[in-house]
């Protein structure tokens, strides 16, 4: 009972073990309830899905109100709505990792999950680092919002470059230092197949695992955008990682529905923009301007929630009636 009552991070330990057995219950409920056998997973069942992890993290963020406060609660939800509209960015990416290595839409559902269990623990690890930066200086705090500042001017006038997924550094080197079957052999990553020169049986890396590796990688870069975004709204340890965490778990959800209409979102990327240079604006003006003053959490939820809200509709509105084939690839 001491150790449950134990402070961790700024956090009672008995909060962590609860965000924890929520995330082992819907990990094992998903993998082996709802999807125990390898299928492809329809827009329906995607969108039915995605609304149940939302409003788990929905009600988790309820549960943080009360237990925490309404301050609290607000940082929370911010952070999972940017996460979450980061995530739309990443879904694009990943649709682009398995059409080139031509994973199956049977095995998309697997290889995600793995790859979100290697993110729970990737961004775990960046999250305490920036942590403990912070905790030691917080003028790091400032070099995170200038960079927010800077990728969001540079989201708002950068064009869309496809990714080199054949020059990726990690699948070269996979490639120079393990074989690589030509085919897929179902939900595996490494399969034993025969030497064709000494007749032997040797391990061999699937294009899925490949897919794996590139899918953690991608998420790396894209979490040098959310994680300091997050800090610039918090620097509470328990509410950064929590709200990340809700938001990836529903991306393997939500991925089915949002890959097949990712082209709606095109203009999601200047409002997503607009919040990242907003959250690092935000910064200097309560150190500087507000001599230190807080700017209401409240303030902040409005604001990046209008903002992603509208990104949306504007997307949406704007690409009405047009096909997947009318934006470049």
């Amino acid at each position: 009972m001491e150790f449950l009552t134990a402070d961790w991070l700024g956090t009672p330990a008995w909060f962590w073990a609860a965000f924890l057995a929520i995330v082992a219950i819907l990990t094992v409920f998903d993998l082996g309830v709802l999807h125990k056998e390898d299928r492809e997973m329809g827009i329906g069942e995607s969108l039915k899905l995605s609304v149940f992890y939302i409003g788990v993290a929905m009600a988790f963020g309820v549960w943080v109100w009360l237990e925490r406060g309404a301050t609290s609660a607000s940082e929370y939800y911010t952070g999972f709505f940017i996460e979450k509209a980061l995530s739309i960015d990443n879904v694009f990416v990943i649709s682009l990792i398995f059409s080139y290595f031509a994973v199956p839409p049977k095995y998309q559902y697997r290889a995600l999950l793995w790859g979100i269990m290697a993110v729970i623990v990737l961004r775990g690890l960046m999250i305490a680092g920036g942590a403990a930066l912070l905790a030691e200086a917080y003028w790091v705090l400032y070099i995170f919002a200038a960079f927010l500042i800077f990728t969001g001017f540079k989201m708002m006038v950068a064009g869309d470059k496809p990714m080199d997924i054949g020059n990726n550094p990690a699948v070269k080197w996979i490639s120079r230092h393990m074989r690589v079957t030509p085919d897929h052999h179902g939900e595996r990553f490494i399969v034993k197949v025969k030497d064709e020169k000494t007749g032997q049986m040797v391990r061999a890396a699937t294009p899925l695992l490949l897919a794996l590796v590139v899918i953690n990688l991608a998420d790396l870069v894209f979490a040098v955008d959310s994680v300091p975004a997050i800090f610039a709204i918090t620097t509470d340890t328990f509410i950064v990682y929590t709200s990340n965490i809700f938001a990836i778990l529903g991306l393997r959800a939500l991925y089915f529905a949002l890959a097949a209409m990712v082209h709606r979102f095109h203009y999601l990327k200047y409002a997503l923009a607009a919040v990242l240079v907003f959250i690092g604006t935000k910064i200097f003006v309560s150190d500087f301007l507000l001599n230190g003053g807080k700017f209401p959490a409240w303030a902040s939820l409005g604001v990046t929630f209008a903002l992603i809200a509208g990104g949306v509709f504007y997307s949406l509105w704007k690409t009405r009636g047009e096909e997947e084939a009318d934006w470049p690839a």
